[in-house]
């Protein structure tokens, strides 16, 4: 039996998705050491936002308690440095625990940290990741890693027993991804994501066609190696607005992948949401417009503040 060609290859990794509209879309699981560093590289990141925050905090608590020797008034530097740390408590807390919700709820679903590993927060069920899901999976990180390691530096562990149990619970969820086929957290588990590859290769180039060079006379023949003119096809605003960022990312995968299957199905669901039918036999066309489109207008909304996160959104 001959070998597959490489891109229709299945690892141990790939796996299916199939998104709220039926379509079944092939994405690739994050290897545990993609996100075991993606997490190294958000804390390192955290690490230094704290440190930073913290230098110029007491920066201007010097400057609160010179101020107040100047007015010999001792209390209103007490007041100051008071409102100061609990500033630096706020920021403490913000950056431990909004860092993770702020970068996975928004559009890329992905940390500094993960955006240069190349992965990527999804849903398991298809569907757009929701504000109540990245909540779960990072209120248990504070469980899985944050509260032995507190547990233990804080001195809470005044006897053997109590460090061999503190010690017991890291590794119990720190190990726990080795021990499950998509490497998921505890937390994934519970809030029904999992981390995916990110795909590398953009849309644009996998869509562009070869032109004829411009710098010089075209050879004879040469004619006949130009790719035919295709149909384009042009949308109204109220075909395009019944769609958003979401139903856009997933559209840009079904043409990446360029499976015949995917293709119909979506530009079947795409063609019977907004009443067209005139893209029969010319399928992939119809929808290299149709996300060409989309993306302009959804990128013309965003620089006026507007943005429509998915076809549910007003």
């Amino acid at each position: 039996m001959s070998a597959l060609p490489t891109r229709l290859r299945r690892s141990g990794r790939d796996r299916t998705l199939v998104t709220p509209e039926g379509i079944a879309l092939p994405v690739a699981v994050a290897g545990r050491g993609a996100r075991f560093g993606a997490l190294v590289l958000d804390l390192l990141i955290i690490l230094v936002l704290m440190l930073g925050s913290t230098i110029a905090l007491l920066s201007i608590a010097g400057g609160a308690v010179s101020a107040g020797q100047a007015m010999r008034s001792g209390s209103a530097a007490g007041h100051a440095l008071q409102f100061l740390l609990i500033v630096w408590i706020v920021i403490m807390f913000l950056f431990r625990n909004a860092y993770f919700l702020f970068f996975e709820l928004g559009p890329r679903g992905a940390t500094p940290g993960k955006r240069l590993m190349g992965i990527r927060i999804a849903a398991r069920d298809g569907g757009r990741l929701t504000a109540d899901m990245v909540i779960a999976r990072n209120l248990l990180r504070d469980i899985e890693l944050f509260l032995p390691i507190v547990f233990l530096m804080s001195g809470g562990a005044d006897s053997g027993w109590a460090w061999l149990a503190a010690t017991g619970w890291f590794l119990i969820f720190m190990l726990f991804p080795l021990f499950n086929r998509d490497g998921l957290r505890t937390g994934d588990v519970i809030a029904g994501s999992w981390v995916l590859e990110r795909p590398r290769q953009k849309l644009e180039a996998a869509m562009s066609v070869a032109r004829p060079p411009r710098n010089g006379p075209m050879a004879r023949g040469d004619e006949d190696m130009l790719p035919a003119p295709r149909r384009t096809y042009q949308f109204e605003d109220t075909e395009l607005a019944v769609y958003g960022e979401f139903e856009l990312q997933t559209l840009e995968r079904v043409l990446r992948e360029d499976r015949a299957a995917s293709i119909e199905t979506v530009y079947q669901t795409i063609a019977g949401k907004i009443g067209r039918n005139d893209g029969w036999n010319d399928e992939k066309a119809f929808l290299e417009d149709y996300y060409t489109q989309l993306r302009a207008r959804l990128e013309s909304a965003m620089r006026m503040g507007r943005r429509k996160a998915d076809k549910f959104s007003e």
